[in-house]
């Protein structure tokens, strides 16, 4: 299957196939011409794919060499890129070579911000091989690194040349690493796709549920957000919408230090919390709060988080992009299968904290 991000300046389509990593070459030398290539991954899916990779593109023609790092949120930083950046000049990288992303959501936005900025910057492609990056974070050109402050505050928006999703590759994730990408998921139906929802309800939720839907429900979630990328590819709109969930959820994250509680688990917090006081304020329907539980829960996420510092969460909020002057935009769901903005002032925002 494949979509097409049809972006004026840069458009490309994002494959999603069973297997497509066995043609990774292939798939890359109908993009770029001959050149060097980066693979930039961490250590823990490097040591299942990097090689494999590696091979297939050298056997179209392109020379290339591995970059990796250890594995976790803690390493997308200002102090890996700096690394990333030193071994790119020692290979020779210039401006009409490439980087290839390989890995997950740390993996996809690090490689891209070194990309991004790297002589100004340079092309890149993703494969992501997580499930959170391959509906998500790996589609629409956002890059960035956390400081000890924020989450994603450093970044830029870069479109990769394409994006190759192969869903073979979440076999190999660990249960917890597969079910957290569903809150991505959750979210993709609430926000705009009610015959996604409609699938996830009819789902089991389990792991083996997952891996014989990941095609259909990758694609679907891709086509939501190659669909709001489109019409907003710089976040002045709709495309706030995509962060239903995760004004509360990058709180959890940064004040929970980072790889505590992973992306996806925290969005589902996020989802719930944000579900819970705007139904209270009317702002969104009676009953959808049970309706969000019921499906993070059904998947094995999580829909709470303890310990819940009311104070921490909102210093962090003070540091969210989102955040403009004295309000700040969050996200909510007038029915399933919608969203729309609403501009809270950031000290109504507390209330947004404060559980039953």
């Amino acid at each position: 299957m494949k979509l097409h991000v049809d972006l004026t300046h840069n458009p490309y389509d994002i494959v999603i196939e069973e297997g497509s990593l066995h043609q990774v070459g292939e798939w890359a030398a109908s993009l770029w011409q001959p050149q060097k290539i980066v693979i930039i991954t961490d250590n823990h899916v490097g040591s299942l794919y990097a090689e494999q990779v590696k091979l297939n593109l050298e056997g179209a023609g392109f020379e290339t060499v591995v970059f990796d790092f250890l594995e976790g949120e803690g390493s997308k930083s200002l102090t890996t890129a700096n690394k990333a950046y030193e071994f790119l000049i020692k290979q020779g990288l210039t401006r009409s070579d490439g980087i290839v992303a390989l890995g997950g959501g740390v993996v996809g936005d690090l490689a891209g911000f070194v990309a991004s900025t790297y002589m100004r910057g340079i092309h890149f492609l993703q494969i992501p091989t997580s499930l959170t990056a391959q509906v998500d974070s790996s589609i629409g050109g956002k890059t960035g690194v956390n400081t000890p402050l924020a989450k994603n505050i450093i970044g830029t928006f870069a479109q990769p040349d394409g994006v190759l999703i192969d869903p073979k590759t979440l076999e190999t994730l660990g249960k917890r690493e597969l079910v957290e990408g569903m809150g991505e998921v959750i979210k993709y139906g609430l926000i705009d796709d009610l015959k996604l929802w409609d699938v996830l309800s009819e789902m089991s939720g389990d792991t083996d549920a997952i891996l014989k839907y990941a095609e259909l429900i990758i694609y679907r979630s891709c086509d939501v957000k190659r669909k709001i990328i489109v019409e907003d590819e710089f976040e002045g709109g709709v495309r706030m919408y995509l962060n239903f969930g995760h004004t509360i959820g990058h709180a959890i994250e940064q004040t929970a230090g980072y790889g505590k509680i992973m992306h996806g688990e925290a969005v589902a917090v996020g989802m719930v919390q944000m579900a819970r006081v705007a139904e209270k304020k009317g702002v969104m329907p009676a009953g959808i709060t049970q309706k969000i539980i019921d499906m993070c829960a059904k998947f094995g996420l999580p829909t709470d988080y303890e310990p819940w510092k009311v104070d921490d969460l909102y210093r962090a909020l003070t540091h969210d992009k989102k955040a403009r002057g004295n309000s700040i935009k969050t996200v909510i769901v007038p029915e399933i299968g919608s969203a729309a903005i609403n501009q809270i002032p950031l000290e109504e925002m507390k209330d947004y904290l404060v559980k039953e």
